[in-house]
């Protein structure tokens, strides 16, 4: 039997909309709610830690500078939203003491995981005992219980097999996750470097997961990377363990689309 026009057009809608809520479900929980603006006050940081507890449930994190960690942990006081910082942000050129020492002071000031950045430069030039050194020294800096998730800046990469050399020295040096990128540099995330990314951590055989960050403001690219990730490591596979999205627009496309409404465009400065 054909449905009269109207009454088809509301069908495709309620399924729409059940579709919309059903993935936000997914993603909200997986998001590492962010803001690395240069401008950000501890307003700013306040209001982002105030949308992390949403009407579908917490966001995983905040992603914020680690001079606003305080901040975020008296914001937060009570959740279960973890506190993320960047550390050798965004450049990557730091040295391993700094890297070290900073990464310290994150993780005693209450910092749950620690995002930092490969010296990618480096390692793109060849250098290869400088980056693990840095990447190791933050690693233990960071202790037990707090993850390091090593952002590759994937977009800098001439070579795809040059990525994948990157993904596996930071497996190497205890990466609990690789990264895309800082959301600083375009292009920021892409579906043919998480593949390869994805791949990587697949025949590592060790627990490491993957973050999706840099220009990813709507739920249909969302979707996209979760599908990616499914059909590389598995239908279970992706968790608030080991999967997550670094952005800020995407959380209120995501709510937009769980009302039923239209995916709301992101107007904030996008990590």
């Amino acid at each position: 039997m054909k449905l009269p026009t109207e009454l088809q057009l509301a069908v495709e809608g309620a399924r729409g909309a059940e579709a919309g809520a059903k993935l936000a479900r997914r993603v909200v929980p997986l998001l590492d709610l962010t803001s690395l603006n240069d401008s950000d006050t501890e307003a700013d940081v306040a209001a982002l830690c105030k949308r992390a507890v949403t009407p579908l449930g917490g966001v995983a994190a905040v992603c914020i500078w680690p001079r606003f960690v305080k901040t975020a942990r008296k914001a937060l006081k009570g959740s279960d939203v973890k506190i993320a910082t960047v550390i050798n942000f965004p450049a990557g050129d730091a040295d391993a003491a700094t890297v070290a020492a900073d990464t310290r002071a994150a993780v005693k000031a209450g910092a749950d995981e620690i995002d930092v950045v490969l010296p990618y430069r480096s390692f793109i030039e060849g250098a290869r005992t400088q980056p693990l050194n840095v990447l190791r020294a933050c690693r233990e800096a960071c202790g037990d219980g707090v993850a390091m998730k090593v952002i590759l800046e994937s977009g800098a990469f001439p070579d795809p097999d040059l990525l994948v050399w990157a993904a596996r020295d930071a497996i190497a040096a205890g990466a609990d996750f690789l990264k895309t990128s800082t959301g600083k540099t375009a292009p920021g995330a892409t579906l043919e470097a998480a593949a390869l990314m994805l791949h990587t951590i697949g025949q590592s055989g060790r627990p490491v997961g993957f973050k999706a960050s840099g220009g990813i403001r709507d739920a249909r690219t969302a979707a996209a990377y979760l599908d990616l990730a499914e059909r590389v490591l598995g239908k279970k596979w992706a968790t608030a363990k080991t999967f997550r999205f670094g952005a800020s627009g995407l959380l209120d496309a995501l709510l937009s689309g769980a009302d039923g409404a239209p995916a709301a465009r992101a107007t904030a400065e996008e990590y």
